[in-house]
């Protein structure tokens, strides 16, 4: 997801069926606030 939203709560889904465990890393940018997390992928 590579766009503008309005303010508010939103859910992202994507397809991880094709990748392996491992741990990824997410990035979040909304105006002056920019958070970068890791999520655990285990299969």
């Amino acid at each position: 997801m590579n766009e503008q939203q309005n303010a508010g709560q939103h859910t992202v889904q994507f397809d991880a069926q094709q990748l392996p465990s491992g741990v990824y890393f997410y990035s979040i940018d909304a105006g002056n606030f920019q958070a970068t997390r890791k999520m655990l992928l285990i299969e």
